[in-house]
């Protein structure tokens, strides 16, 4: 087993703050609240003890602070508003697309297999190909040196 600080270890700890957050988000979108209670509630999740606390923090803070910005972004790259999104593919976009412009140190192949992966685990049997699609799309436009 990895050490607590090995790369494989924070990849991991990672990929689990990414599903949290994908789950806390989707509640966000069915029951606003603050994003700060989120974390408090999240924070008694069973998985939050292998996740990156930091990046879980991170990410719901500011995908919920630029919610509007990242869905006009969104919407340049599908072929429907983000409002009519399944929620839980909404949530894995906002993941992905706030990662993809805020967070140059993740390779976008990373971006995309992780929305991918959460959107077979939890998502409609074909959305992760349209998860696929518009973060490919994303990364073409967001990173068009490392695509």
């Amino acid at each position: 087993m990895p050490s607590a600080s090995s790369p494989r270890a924070a990849a991991s700890a990672r990929s689990v703050a990414r599903k949290l957050a994908m789950q806390a988000l989707y509640q966000w979108q069915l029951n606003d609240c603050p994003w700060q209670e989120l974390v408090q509630e999240y924070s008694a999740a069973h998985d939050m003890e292998r996740a990156d606390r930091e990046y879980f923090r991170a990410i719901l803070g500011a995908v919920c602070a630029a919610r509007e910005a990242l869905d006009a972004e969104l919407a340049a790259w599908m072929d429907r508003e983000p409002l009519r999104l399944d929620p839980l593919e909404h949530a894995v976009l906002l993941i992905g697309t706030y990662e993809l412009k805020e967070r140059p140190e993740v390779p976008f192949r990373v971006v995309i297999n992780e929305g991918v992966s959460l959107t077979k685990r939890f998502g409609a049997t074909d959305g992760h190909k349209f998860v696929n699609a518009v973060l490919d799309r994303a990364a073409r436009s967001l990173r068009p040196n490392e695509h």
